[in-house]
C-alpha cells in the first residue's frame, strides 16, 4: 500500500521539485514571467483535460470561463470595492454556475455537435465582454488592480511565480485524486463507451456536468491569475483562439495525462518566446514543429515518450 501511495505522488514530487529548482536557474525577471505564464496556462489545461482526455468531452469555447474569472477580478475591486482574492472566489463560482447551466442542455449532445455548441458559448461570452464597454471598457479592455492579501501585495513575475506554481501543484494534486476516485473511473468508462457505461449504473449525464463544471473553475482560476499578473485584461482572454490554444495544449501534451497538461502548456508558451529570433519565419516554424510533434508522437508527448520507454526497457 506505501508503494501505491508512493508511485501516486511521484509525478507531484517530480513537478514540485521542478517548479522549486527553476528559478535557480533564471538570469533575469523575464523568466520569471514566461515560468509564470506556462503555470497559469497549465492550470487551465488541466482543468480541459479533465474533461477532453478523461471524460471525452471536446470544448471549443473553454477561454469563455478564462474570460469571466478575468473579469471578475476586475470589475469586482475596480466598481464594487471588493479586495481582488474575494472576486477570484467569486469568479470560480459563477464559472462553476454558469457552466452548470449551460452543460445541462449542451453536454447531452455529442461529437462535432458538442464541439459546435461550446463554440458558441465562447463566442457568446467574447462578445457580451466586447460590447458591454460601460463594465468590461470595450475592445480595450480594462485596468486590474493588484492582488492584496494580509497587506501584502503581489507586485513582480517571481511572486507570481510562486503563487501560480503553488496553485498549480495544488490544482495538480486535486487532479490526480480526482482521477483515483470513483468518479475518475466512471469518467474513464464514459470515455470509452458511453452506453457501457450506462449499463453498469453510472449516471453519465450527471458524471459529464461535474466535470465540466470542475473544468470550468479551473479555467476562471486561471484566467483571475492571467489579468492579476498583467494589470490588464481584453476581450482577447475569451477569444476563439485562446480557446484553441488550450485545446492544442491538452493535445500536444497528451489527452489523459495530468502531466501532459504542463508539457503542453510549457511548448506553447516557451516556444514563440523562444522563435521570436527568427522573426517574420516565427510562426511557419512554430507551425512546422507542432506538425513534427502530432506526426511522430501521434498520442502527445507524454504518453508518447512513455510507451517508448516502456518499450526500450524490455
Amino acid at each position: 500500500m506505501r508503494k501505491i501511495i508512493d508511485m501516486r505522488l511521484l509525478p507531484v514530487l517530480a513537478i514540485t521539485a521542478i517548479v522549486v529548482v527553476l528559478p535557480y536557474f533564471f538570469p533575469s525577471a523575464y523568466y520569471y514571467r514566461i515560468g509564470a505564464l506556462v503555470l497559469i496556462f497549465a492550470l487551465a489545461v488541466v482543468g480541459l483535460n479533465l474533461l477532453m482526455g478523461f471524460a471525452g468531452q471536446v470544448s471549443l469555447g473553454h477561454a469563455g470561463f478564462l474570460g469571466i474569472g478575468a473579469y471578475s477580478v476586475a470589475i469586482g475591486p475596480g466598481y464594487f470595492g471588493a479586495p481582488s482574492w474575494l472576486c477570484l472566489f467569486v469568479g470560480a463560482m459563477l464559472s462553476g454556475v454558469v457552466a452548470f447551466l449551460v452543460g445541462r442542455p449542451i453536454l447531452r449532445l455529442k461529437g462535432h455537435y458538442l464541439a459546435v455548441a461550446t463554440l458558441g458559448f465562447g463566442l457568446l461570452v467574447a462578445i457580451v465582454l466586447t460590447n458591454e464597454a460601460g463594465f468590461t471598457g470595450g475592445p480595450d479592455g480594462m485596468s486590474v488592480p493588484k492582488l492584496v492579501l494580509f497587506g501584502w501585495s503581489a507586485r513582480g513575475a517571481d511572486a507570481w511565480y510562486w503563487i501560480a506554481g503553488a496553485t498549480f501543484i495544488g490544482g495538480f494534486l486535486l487532479a490526480l485524486n480526482l482521477m483515483q476516485s470513483p468518479t475518475g473511473r466512471a469518467l474513464q468508462a464514459i470515455h470509452d463507451s458511453e452506453i457501457a457505461a450506462l449499463v453498469l449504473g453510472v449516471d453519465v449525464a450527471r458524471k459529464k456536468l461535474t466535470i465540466f463544471t470542475i473544468s470550468a473553475m479551473y479555467a476562471s482560476v486561471a484566467g483571475s491569475y492571467l489579468a492579476l499578473f498583467n494589470g490588464h485584461i481584453t476581450p482577447d482572454v475569451a477569444g476563439f483562439l485562446r480557446s484553441i490554444e488550450l485545446v492544442a495544449m491538452v493535445v500536444l501534451g497528451g489527452m489523459g495525462s495530468i502531466v501532459g497538461s504542463l508539457v503542453g502548456a510549457v511548448v506553447l508558451v516557451v516556444l514563440p518566446q523562444a522563435l521570436t529570433v527568427f522573426h517574420e519565419y516565427e510562426q511557419a516554424l512554430l507551425g512546422l514543429i507542432v506538425m513534427v510533434f502530432m506526426i511522430f508522437l501521434r498520442r502527445g508527448i507524454v504518453p508518447s515518450l512513455a510507451t517508448k520507454f516502456a518499450g526500450w526497457r524490455k
